[in-house]
């Protein structure tokens, strides 16, 4: 269990649900299952922290640290998939 009582488990944490892009088509802010609004730095963040199910933080070839969906072989949820809020 985790300090509010819920159990430290895949089902009690949020996923993103809908995202933001910004003219060149980058994500550049989420929107999570509870309707918290993250930009980018603040959705890296929690998702490096282990608080987002379904994604992770990989470094790309340029050296910087990027958001993915985890990889299950369904192209329909990867982040650019979800809708536009």
């Amino acid at each position: 269990m985790n300090q509010i009582g819920q159990p430290n488990n895949q089902s009690a944490r949020e996923s993103f649900v809908a995202v933001q892009k910004n003219g060149d088509g980058d994500l550049q802010a989420f929107k999570t299952s509870s309707g918290r609004v993250l930009d980018y730095t603040q959705a890296l963040q929690e998702v490096q922290a282990g608080q987002i199910a379904g994604v992770n933080a990989f470094k790309g070839r340029d050296g910087e640290t990027y958001i993915r969906g985890d990889a299950d072989g369904d192209p329909a949820n990867n982040l650019d998939e979800l809708p536009n809020f």
